[in-house]
């Protein structure tokens, strides 16, 4: 079962129709929305700092989400998709917005709505990544922007896809 767990008198609330795993850690601050999913050894650590995730993310395998104590709460839109291992801490993702394998987005970073960090990128501090744009490297910059299509076709898709994998972990489902 799954560790979740009050801090400091803050309980996680959690929304309707979400998955979390038998191994994920959720702890203190935080609130999610509906239809999440929180997958196999993912921490979110509501302990110093506040966490809010809108519906449909999913945090996939082994991500990290925390702040920084009295100074960076993190606050995560709906339809996020954020990537096996990355690192999310103290920053603000909008709407339908992809975080990549291995990405780390750090304090006071905003992702705007549509936009996809590519795999591997360190989004410095206080970086600002424009709506509908593909941010990629070491710091990530801006390498171009994002078609309508890819916005339907990866960050709606993956999204979606996900709401369907959890399905999957429901007792009587097919």
């Amino acid at each position: 079962m799954a560790i979740i767990k009050e801090v400091l008198g803050k309980k996680p609330r959690l929304g309707k129709n979400s998955f979390i795993a038998e191994n994920a850690v959720i702890v203190g601050d935080v609130v999610t929305g509906d239809y999440c999913s929180v997958w196999f050894g993912a921490v979110i650590r509501g302990d110093v700092n506040y966490i809010k995730i809108g519906d449909k993310v999913n945090i996939q395998d082994g991500v990290v989400i925390h702040g920084t104590y009295k100074k960076a709460p993190t606050n995560i839109g709906n339809n996020v998709s954020i990537a096996h291992n990355a690192t999310v801490h103290g920053c603000t993702i909008k709407d339908h917005v992809l975080i990549g394998m291995n990405a780390v987005i750090l304090d006071h970073a905003v992702i705007e709505s549509n936009a996809i960090i590519a795999a591997g990128s360190v989004v410095t501090k206080g970086t600002i990544v424009e709506s509908g744009s593909v941010y990629a490297g070491i710091p990530a910059v801006k390498i171009k922007d994002i078609s309508p299509e890819l916005v339907q076709g990866e960050i709606k898709r993956i999204a979606d896809n996900y709401i369907k994998y959890a399905s999957w972990y429901q007792p009587n489902n097919e």
